[in-house]
């Protein structure tokens, strides 16, 4: 069973592409797989409360290094997890530069048992 605090490891991927829905690769070949995408306030609740306002909820994923095989690369109109950047680009400061010019933190970057883990998340400015 996997423990919620995580072994911290060295510098994180450079750069990570989307390949296929859920599944990025970084610059050494290594596939990432999104197993967590989580959305505060919800969907549900974001939805209910932002009738009229232009607030985003923030959004944390929680990459896993995993090894899968993948097919050929998706086209971005063919990318379902539309909240999610096709590219992230290690920035300074501890962060990733999405190919969309926002910023996500990195939140963690560690092992948890043999699984590497990466978990950014995007904090949406306010515009209230």
């Amino acid at each position: 069973m996997a423990s919620e605090a995580s072994v911290r490891l060295g510098v994180p991927p450079d750069r990570l592409w989307i390949r296929r829905p859920g599944i990025y690769e970084d610059e050494e070949g290594r596939t990432w797989v999104t197993v967590v995408v989580r959305f505060n306030p919800s969907h549900r609740e974001w939805a209910r409360a932002s009738q009229g306002s232009r607030y985003e909820p923030s959004i944390t994923v929680h990459l896993w290094q995993l090894a899968v095989h993948t097919r050929e690369p998706l086209s971005s109109g063919q990318m379902p997890f539309s909240q999610l950047p096709a590219v992230w680009q290690l920035y300074p400061g501890k962060k990733y530069r999405a190919a969309d010019s926002s910023f996500w933190e990195i939140a963690d970057h560690g092992q948890i048992d043999s699984m590497e883990q990466l978990v950014l998340t995007y904090q949406p400015e306010r515009k209230d």
